[in-house]
């Protein structure tokens, strides 16, 4: 492996067809970024009563696919390929620490016909420490950055994110924020029967632009389109990821709990986002 001064984007290789989608697409994103492109793969050692000519089968065939891998890659895009040994989720939250993205595909070679997300995308997105994308379904070409606002802690982190997605894409950005019932209790409490919806629709989305102005005078080029409106948030967000390049939501919502890996919205649209998934830490 080759070091370098730039943190790098980084992306899972294993073999299988999503890991192929995610090295196409993390090889874009860090040509749009100008940063190298850093494909790992993560093999297991055999056990030592196998013998070594095993292990070297092992590693071979890693090497192989990192080097077919790094063919795919284009030119312009520097490159550096990572063979390490160990459990995958723990080199690649090793990887991440170094990085400035991490991009997995949503199901590796090990994963079973009919699950929605992989166990390796689903830990390494929450227990990162870098911005992590999963390439849930393909992006829409042109389609607009989506972003989940919900005047969290990390609301601002994750809008910051999803600006500078949409300028490096030159396309506009749909800020979302939604709320149901418990979201103004402040807990699982309904609020009472009578309830100025329209007053509430006003405040929040007085705070949502509020959010978003200083980040629309950093991002001037950036169309924003600001969506407020009554609904699971989960729910709504995977509607609206129907035709989008790409999904932003923070790593813990406003009523995250402290030690959770991820917060439930998050965790959702990983399993039925309708394009990538970006999600992003506080």
């Amino acid at each position: 492996m080759t070091s370098t001064t730039r943190p790098p984007v980084v992306v899972a290789v294993d073999g299988s067809p999503s890991s192929a989608e995610a090295v196409v697409w993390a090889a874009a994103e860090a040509g749009l970024r100008g940063l190298p492109l850093r494909l790992v793969h993560v093999y297991l050692p055999p056990s030592a009563q196998y013998p070594v000519e095993v292990t070297d089968s092992v590693v071979e065939h890693g090497r192989t696919l990192l080097t077919d891998a790094a063919a795919e890659v284009d030119p312009g895009v520097e490159v550096h390929e990572d063979l390490r040994a160990g459990w995958p989720v723990e080199q690649l939250i090793e990887a991440s620490r170094e990085a400035a993205l991490l991009v997995t595909g949503h199901r590796g070679v090990g994963g079973f016909e009919g699950l929605l997300l992989g166990s390796v995308s689903d830990s390494v997105s929450a227990h990162a420490q870098c911005p992590v994308v999963v390439l849930r379904a393909a992006a829409t070409e042109g389609g607009p950055v989506v972003i989940g606002v919900d005047g969290s802690e990390s609301s601002l982190a994750t809008a910051e994110f999803a600006f500078a997605e949409a300028s490096r894409r030159r396309v506009p950005l749909t800020a979302v924020h939604t709320w149901h019932d418990a979201s103004f209790a402040g807990a699982w409490v309904p609020l009472p029967e009578v309830v100025d919806w329209e007053a509430l629709a006003t405040s929040a989305d007085l705070e949502l632009a509020e959010l978003l102005a200083g980040l629309g005078e950093k991002y001037p080029d950036v169309l924003v389109e600001r969506v407020v409106t009554r609904g699971q948030p989960a729910a709504v967000l995977v509607e609206r990821s129907a035709g989008a390049s790409l999904l932003v939501v923070g790593k813990h919502g406003r009523h995250a709990l402290t030690g959770l890996g991820m917060g439930s919205t998050a965790r959702a649209v990983l399993h039925y986002g309708q394009c990538p998934v970006a999600v992003v830490r506080p």
